[in-house]
């Protein structure tokens, strides 16, 4: 921005009696560290809970169910939740660039959505959303009070499915969205790197959701039952196999919350380039 605009800012906002600060971040610096302690922060996050909790390193359950990566209430919960909360507000911020700068319609519906989508995520991860309305649809088409859903073939679709609940009514939702979140940002980001760092993510979540599908499967009455080859192999129990594979789960997760958060600080940045200035004013007194 040139000498002049600034001074002219300046300016008004002096008219405007508010004081002008400046703040000034490097886009690069701001990924690379997002990035970075993001994920060495997940990794101390499954080293923790493969020590303190899995190992028994203290035997106080609260310290435990603190660092059990499993659990919803738990520090990588939090963590998880956090960092999809602020990938939402980072989507905000582009969504309302986009909207000033009078970009084409269809690109500000697209932003918007993605803001919406990613702050009901964050929404979901610390209410459980999509597990608890499954499951009430779950009761709802297959009570036996019932007689029309005993005789749907909704209920039967239900008690059918092999694993948990949500990945039926939910799954179609989240693997709509993110075809269309490759689409649109294929097009609408700028650089190489933010493409590759939301394939990536994606890359992670669609990883994570295979995991979730074999947690949820009956014990030794399915098919698709890997476990039983990863306890006779490596002589161990089915509670093993199946909390680290959650905590891969969840790992996998919080790593693709970083990449996308990553991309679009990056995305937030290049368009900041351009020159982006933010004003709160304080209306006058009538």
């Amino acid at each position: 921005m040139s000498e002049e605009g600034i001074q002219e800012q300046e300016l008004s906002a002096k008219a405007m009696n508010t004081a002008s600060v400046s703040i000034n971040l490097n886009g690069n610096r701001l990924v690379r560290n997002v990035l970075i302690f993001g994920i060495a922060f997940e990794v101390f996050l499954v080293i923790i809970d493969a020590f303190v909790n899995y190992g028994g390193l203290t035997n106080i359950e609260q310290i435990r169910n603190l660092c059990n990566i499993a659990r919803e209430d738990s520090l990588a919960s939090w963590f998880g939740t956090t960092q999809t909360l602020m990938t939402g507000l980072t989507l905000w911020l582009i969504f309302l660039i986009n909207k000033h700068s009078l970009r084409p319609k269809k690109a500000i519906i697209g932003w918007c959505v993605l803001a919406v989508f990613f702050t009901y995520m964050a929404v979901d991860d610390g209410a459980e959303l999509h597990e608890r309305l499954s499951s009430a649809f779950y009761i709802m088409f297959t009570s036996s009070s019932s007689q029309e859903a005993s005789a749907s073939w909704l209920a039967s679709f239900f008690e059918n499915f092999p694993s948990y609940t949500w990945q039926l009514v939910f799954g179609p939702l989240f693997a709509a969205m993110g075809i269309f979140t490759l689409i649109f940002l294929w097009y609408e980001l700028k650089h190489r790197r933010e493409i590759v760092l939301i394939i990536l993510a994606l890359s992670c979540f669609v990883a994570a959701v295979g995991l979730d599908f074999f947690e949820g499967l009956e014990e030794y009455q399915d098919e698709w039952d890997i476990y039983p080859w990863f306890i006779n192999h490596f002589d161990v129990e089915r509670y093993t196999v199946r909390h680290f594979s959650k905590s891969v789960e969840e790992f996998l997760e919080m790593v693709g919350n970083t990449l996308f958060w990553a991309a679009f600080l990056s995305h937030l940045a290049y368009l900041g380039k351009k020159g982006l200035s933010i004003f709160f004013i304080r209306a006058p007194k009538q």
